[in-house]
């Protein structure tokens, strides 16, 4: 790589593990986007060149098809094992949401700069544009009010819908592979918990966004027994 580690850690989705200890079932990735990028599509999921990664000087030279075929193979065994997760519990359970949780820089223009617009940039975006709204709507309403009305540390979140993303590649897999019984809601954490450039958490922060999505579950449960 020709990327130092402070540019590729910036880029990355830091902390979600933490955030995933709410339920039983998880799959927490422990391999680099810049090494593949499983929300991607697979033609997609290995950065070649710079306009594959925000413009971004990726390699000292051209990956070997060695590196990148091994790539893809993790890319392979991830979605395979997500199959085999979401096949058992659409067998167990009928319906199912996956909560798939990631992060996104908003002080992109450098450490002493201004931070980006909040009314283009809100603390939570929930991407539903890869879902069939009108099955799934009163479900997404249920975890945007839920998540909006929780108490962060003595305020309100800023938890919009579609705003900045409207979901990756893993949520339009669970779409078309689960289509009557998978919501994935694709939810974008903006860096406010933490220094994105140094990388330094604020821990009362990190911990309470735990909480924020403990607080969605039991919504989430009701609006799925209201479909069945």
């Amino acid at each position: 790589t020709a990327l130092s580690d402070a540019e590729r850690l910036r880029e990355e989705d830091p902390f979600t593990s933490i955030w995933t200890s709410v339920v039983n079932t998880r799959l927490n990735p422990s391999r680099s986007r810049f090494e593949v990028d499983l929300n991607r599509p697979r033609d997609k999921a290995v950065y070649q060149v710079p306009e594959d990664a925000w413009g971004m000087n990726l390699w000292k030279s051209d990956l070997p098809d060695s590196v990148v075929t091994d790539s893809l193979a993790q890319y392979d065994r991830f979605y395979a094992e997500m199959r085999r997760i979401l096949t058992a519990a659409e067998k167990r359970h009928g319906r199912f949401v996956v909560l798939d949780l990631h992060t996104y820089n908003h002080h992109r223009l450098g450490p002493d700069a201004p931070f980006d617009d909040p009314q283009a940039n809100p603390e939570v975006n929930v991407g539903t544009a890869n879902m069939n709204r009108e099955l799934w709507g009163p479900l997404v309403d249920r975890f945007n009010a839920d998540a909006a009305a929780f108490d962060f540390l003595g305020r309100k979140l800023d938890v919009r819908e579609n705003v900045k993303f409207g979901g990756g590649y893993l949520s339009k897999w669970v779409s078309e592979n689960f289509p009557n019984s998978g919501c994935c809601l694709a939810i974008e954490f903006k860096k406010f918990f933490m220094d994105e450039w140094t990388g330094r958490p604020y821990d009362d922060q990190l911990h309470a966004i735990t909480r924020v999505v403990e607080a969605t579950l039991p919504g989430l449960r009701e609006s799925l027994q209201a479909l069945t």
